[in-house]
C-alpha cells in the first residue's frame, strides 16, 4: 500500500447549540461538538495533541493547543474510531472551527490529521 495511505485519519464533526448555557443578551453563545476520528489508513496510530483555530463572526481568532482530547490520547488501529464531545463559547451567534491532530504511527512516523472546518451556529441564524 502507498505510504500516504498508511497514515490516514478522517475526522468528522456534529455540533449543537447549548441555549441553556448561553446568555445571548451578554453575547455569550455556547456550543458542543462531537468529533469522530477514524483511522482509514493501514498503520496503527496514536493521537498525541490537538491544535484548534476557532473564529467568530467578527473575525476574532482563538487558537487552542494541548495534549490529547478530553484527557485521552487514543490509539487507533486500522478501521477503529474514537468519538468524544467537548465545547466552546463564542461572542457571536455564528463561528467556525478547524484544526489538526498531531499523530504518531506505530513505526514512529509523525503526521497530522486535518480537522475540516465546521460551522457553529445558533439555530435559524443561518439559512
Amino acid at each position: 500500500m502507498a505510504q500516504e495511505k498508511r497514515h490516514e485519519i478522517s475526522v468528522s464533526a456534529a455540533t449543537r447549540y447549548l441555549r441553556d448555557q448561553s446568555d445571548e443578551s451578554a453575547e455569550h453563545f455556547v456550543f458542543s461538538y462531537t468529533i469522530t476520528i477514524r483511522n482509514t489508513g493501514s498503520a496503527t496510530a496514536q493521537l498525541i495533541s490537538r491544535h484548534w483555530i476557532i473564529t467568530d463572526a467578527q473575525g476574532q481568532v482563538q487558537e487552542v493547543r494541548g495534549l490529547g482530547v478530553v484527557g485521552a490520547q487514543p490509539v487507533l488501529r486500522p478501521g477503529e474510531s474514537h468519538q468524544y464531545t467537548s465545547g466552546t463559547a463564542l461572542s457571536t451567534p455564528v463561528g467556525t472551527m478547524r484544526g489538526s491532530y498531531q499523530m504518531v504511527a506505530e513505526d514512529g512516523t509523525r503526521f497530522e490529521a486535518t480537522i475540516p472546518e465546521f460551522t457553529l451556529s445558533v439555530p435559524r441564524v443561518l439559512h
